[in-house]
This record gives C-alpha cells, structure tokens and sequence, in this order.
C-alpha cells in the first residue's frame, strides 16, 4: 500500500561535515600534529646513542642552568701530559643524583665521565650540549 500524502524528505546538507568540524580539524593540523612529530623526534634522539665512551679529566666548571628547563652542564680539563695544554669536553647531565656524584667526587682529583651522545635533540631544554653523562668515577690523584 502507498501512503496518499508522502512527507517531504529534507535533503542533508552536502558539506555539513566540513562546516561543522573545521575548527576542530584546524587545531588537529596546527597543534596536535606537530606536537606529535615534536615528541617522537625528541624520543627517537633521545632513545638512541649515536656513541658512548668515557673521557677521564678535572672538572673545572659544573652548575646548574636554564629558565624553564633546568640542566646541570659542565666542563671537564683533559689534559695528556703534564704541562700542556688542556682539551675541554663540555657535557650535560641530566640525572640528579648524577649531578650529587660528579659534584661530590670533584675535591677528590681526577674523574672519570660515562657518556652517551645523542645527535638530533630538537632542543637545549634537554641539555646544551650533545653529550650526556650518565656514570661517573673518581680516580683520585
């Protein structure tokens, strides 16, 4: 059986989608995406050692830097034979009990610095330089 008085049909508008959701859209594009290719760039610099090794000196300036991103960096005096001249490796430290080890064993002479580089870190907040300490030994004299 066929109903005598159809109801109109009202047609849906063919962008209501793109109208309705552009603001939404808008902030995927200009905050969330980038955001996202910010934190895996920086996961993926930071997860993986481009090399390690360890370098044995004085370390002749260590303190605590940064506005918003506070990092420890500091320098380390190599020096291959008495009376030459010194190479600095400067370094970043990024652990704080780290810090407390480096900063403790520095009145006791020479010491031995672990490090990780890490080429590709999107910002200085995780350190000035590539190179983070991650051990630390005193060798005394």
């Amino acid at each position: 059986m066929t109903n005598p008085n159809p109801e109109p049909q009202v047609a849906a508008p063919a962008h209501g989608f793109a109208r309705r959701n552009w603001g939404k859209l808008a902030l995927l594009a200009l905050v969330v995406v980038p955001a996202l290719i910010f934190t895996i760039w920086a996961g993926v610099a930071l997860g993986y050692s481009y090399s390690s090794g360890l370098r044995v000196g004085f370390v002749q300036k260590f303190s605590r830097k940064g506005w918003v991103c506070k990092t420890w960096e500091g320098e380390l005096a190599m020096v291959n034979m008495p009376g030459a001249l010194s190479q600095i490796f400067t370094f970043s430290v990024r652990n704080d009990s780290i810090a407390r080890a480096i900063n403790d064993a520095m009145s006791k002479g020479r010491l031995e610095l672990q490090y990780d580089e890490h080429r590709g870190v999107p910002t200085r907040c995780f350190g000035e330089t590539n190179y983070f300490v991650t051990g630390v030994r005193s060798i005394g004299n």
